[in-house]
């Protein structure tokens, strides 16, 4: 790959990086206001996951200002902590409405954002893929699968919502946080159990 075309997949990185920064800067107010209306749980995790997500851009924001295989590991590990994280969270609190039988009340704002965030974030996804391929960049290629995964929690946060709007169905967002909760511990197991 020539200098110049480097140059260009590297910007692109960047692009992508910032784009998914401010999306979830922006996204952490807008789903404060729709949690604290509706007193939704299932809405303010998704909004510690955008916390997850921002975090996550910056690590591969400061990867791709530098260079060297000691920086690649540090910033693989820093996301794997990330997706740690989100499983955690996303395990108690999942569990923690279940048990309690919380039920949330409706939040057009919240539908609305998390219809629209599923599409940004699987958008930028796929761009992350393309770009840290040709790069051969596993840093953005790996961050990548952090949008994606949180493409799929605004799909089952929006899931849920519809449920319980539609049909009263409470509990089906903490149970569609249990499938995530197994994409986040498989990235874990990835990224520290597998050689790369």
């Amino acid at each position: 790959m020539g200098e110049s075309s480097r140059r260009v997949l590297l910007r692109r990185g960047f692009v992508l990086e910032y784009v998914t920064l401010g999306w979830n800067v922006v996204g952490v107010v807008v789903l404060a206001m729709a949690a604290v209306t509706a007193k939704s749980v299932a809405l303010v995790g998704f909004g510690l996951d955008s916390l997850v997500e921002i975090g996550a851009s910056a690590v591969v924001i400061w990867e791709l200002s530098g260079t060297g295989q000691d920086r690649q590991r540090r910033a693989l590990r820093l996301i794997g902590v990330g997706f740690a994280l989100l499983a955690v969270y996303l395990l108690v609190q999942s569990t923690w409405v279940l048990v309690s039988g919380f039920r949330p009340h409706h939040s057009p704002l919240g539908m609305a954002w998390t219809a629209v965030t599923v599409v940004v974030m699987v958008a930028l996804a796929f761009g992350k893929a393309r770009t840290g391929a040709a790069l051969e960049n596993l840093v953005l290629t790996t961050e990548g699968r952090v949008t994606l995964i949180d493409g799929l929690l605004a799909a089952a946060v929006l899931l849920g919502l519809l449920l319980n709007f539609l049909a009263g169905l409470w509990w089906a967002d903490p149970a569609v946080g249990y499938v995530l909760v197994y994409y986040a511990v498989r990235e874990v197991m990835e990224i520290f159990f597998s050689d790369h």
